[in-house]
């Protein structure tokens, strides 16, 4: 089995990295910093805005069983990609919209996808997502992993933020669900 790799921002990592975690084909998702100047961020430098980094999630994934492009088709659906800087109240460029790709075929396809959601008017904004190589991938601290199966009930941010996309991609995506 071959295995690669997926580096997604899009707004708040814990999020993504819930959705991500329940797609049939995804092997593990990591929550980290990408995109940024400095050389080993924290998540306060991260927060503070001053390392450059978006939060980042790295979807490891079998492509024999989930495409890079279900991967985006997901994406899509579960952030806005058209707010420069911006996922609900959580403003500031370490969340933004982002495809890290690892290839040139990840970056065609990422286009292609914008490209595709631009043309058939899916958003009523401009998508502003960034399309950029891949950097160095800094994971995040412990307590961030796997945030929200741990502290999700209960929780109000995991309550009024993440349950709500974890619900969308569950109604949207059930076919695609790990059993």
């Amino acid at each position: 089995m071959t295995l690669e790799i997926a580096t997604l921002a899009g707004g708040c990592f814990w999020c993504l990295e819930a959705v991500y975690d329940q797609l049939r084909g995804v092997h593990s998702v990591e929550s980290g910093y990408m995109g940024g100047k400095s050389p080993n961020p924290s998540y306060e430098e991260v927060c503070s805005g001053a390392s450059g980094h978006a939060e980042v999630v790295r979807v490891t994934f079998d492509p024999n069983e989930v495409s890079y492009r279900d991967l985006l088709a997901v994406f899509f659906s579960i952030h806005d990609p058209t707010t420069l800087n911006r996922q609900g109240n959580d403003a500031g460029t370490q969340y933004r919209s982002a495809i890290f790709y690892h290839s040139d075929e990840q970056k065609r396809a990422a286009e292609e996808v914008i490209a595709k959601l631009t043309r058939e008017r899916l958003f009523r904004d401009p998508i502003v997502t960034e399309v950029a190589p891949a950097g160095q991938f800094h994971v995040a601290e412990e307590y961030h992993q796997e945030y929200f199966a741990r502290v999700g009930a209960g929780n109000p941010y995991c309550s009024y933020v993440i349950e709500p996309k974890v619900s969308k991609f569950r109604k949207h995506f059930v076919e695609r669900l790990k059993r």
